[in-house]
């Protein structure tokens, strides 16, 4: 059922029942912005979409694509269309949060460029665990000071670490451990090396967290407070948090963000228009045009740069295959926020199928919106 845009509170943090005691009685910080940014709409045909889009949108969701709590599409600057669904964790109106699991970490990728454009944040073949002085008795310290900067945000530290094998309830999951341990910053640069850094990505919410520790330290206030100052409310994004998510009482930098949809259009946007906010330049371009080469091979079908994937999509057209150049950040239980350049397209979408293997979000994009084009 699609549900009214209608301005209502903040919800629940939904992750003390998926992660168990390390989320529990975590108190969320929320800040909102003075001034809020306004979509101008636009008409699904004259944006370049079939004009029956929406309704085939909402048939496809109630019905092939489960969970989907909500859908934002910008083309050309204009908000095409902003639909929002009931389910679990569900948005339901355009003014509530949604968590974004991990599309947190490809926001993190942007503030470490503003820092390190303000000369705050160590540059990217810096020695990582110069910023880590207190752990001077780390096993096979000799490897370990070969780290950079570099190689924490293309996730190539060549770490034993998976959280991808193992589901987030299994304590052996390394993002879990990770959650539940006294020190998360030890815990990550305590694990085993297997691979040269640089040689092999390897999805590492450690890493994040190693960067989000470094950027606080270098920016000296919470992070959530410097993301508001230079990234959020230079955008006009409204209210936001940032949850504490460790037994420590650290913040969650790996997966802790939490928007509305609306708003997390207006960070895709701005990657459009090369980093500016009007004529405000809120990212520096160089930093996001290095974020968007290829700087390690996820599989055959992704790369990833400075913490966001990339890839070039094949889809149906409505005269035979075409290809689109995508630029994405991935969240679990189906969050996306996807930039096509080429087409001037942005796609957020809001799901809940956390622990479900299924393709929702995907068939979204691949069956519907990009074949929707005219």
């Amino acid at each position: 059922m699609v549900a009214s845009i209608v301005n209502g509170g903040l919800l629940l943090d939904r992750r003390k029942l998926l992660f168990g005691a390390a989320a529990l009685g975590v108190a969320p910080v929320s800040i909102r912005a003075a001034t809020s940014f306004e979509w101008q709409m636009i008409a699904p045909a004259d944006a370049g979409f079939a004009s029956d889009f929406p309704e085939r949108l909402d048939q496809f969701l109630s019905g092939q694509a489960q969970n989907i709590h909500g859908v934002v599409i910008v083309r050309r600057g204009r908000l095409v269309l902003e639909r929002y669904y009931e389910g679990f964790d569900q948005v339901r109106a355009a003014q509530l949060l949604h968590d974004l699991r991990s599309v947190t970490k490809s926001v993190i990728g942007l503030l470490y460029g503003i820092a390190l454009d303000e000369g705050k944040a160590p540059a990217l073949d810096a020695p990582l665990l110069a910023h880590f002085p207190q752990y001077t008795d780390l096993p096979d310290m000799a490897r370990r000071r070969r780290w950079t900067i570099g190689h924490a945000i293309t996730m190539t530290l060549g770490l034993d670490w998976d959280e991808v094998d193992r589901a987030y309830g299994d304590p052996r999951n390394a993002h879990t451990a990770m959650e539940a341990a006294p020190d998360p910053y030890r815990y990550v640069l305590e694990q085993p090396i297997v691979t040269v850094p640089g040689e092999r990505w390897t999805y590492c919410s450690g890493a994040t967290a190693l960067l989000g520790k470094i950027l606080e330290n270098a920016t000296r206030q919470p992070l959530h407070d410097y993301a508001r100052a230079v990234l959020f409310d230079p955008l006009g994004i409204g209210p936001t948090e940032w949850l504490l998510g460790f037994a420590g009482g650290e913040r969650d930098f790996a997966g802790g963000l939490r928007t509305r949809p609306r708003d997390l259009a207006r960070i895709g946007q701005m990657l459009l228009d090369g980093g500016k906010a009007g004529e405000r330049q809120v990212v520096p371009a160089a930093w996001l045009a290095d974020s968007f080469k290829p700087a390690a091979k996820v599989n055959d079908r992704r790369q990833y740069g400075y913490h966001w994937y990339l890839g070039d999509l094949p889809y149906a057209g409505p005269e035979g295959e075409r290809h689109a150049r995508w630029i994405a950040a991935v969240g679990y239980g189906g969050q996306r926020l996807l930039v096509f350049p080429e087409l001037e397209l942005v796609v957020v979408i809001a799901a809940g199928n956390y622990g479900l293997r299924t393709r929702a979000s995907e068939d979204l994009i691949l069956q519907l919106v990009l074949p929707s084009l005219q």
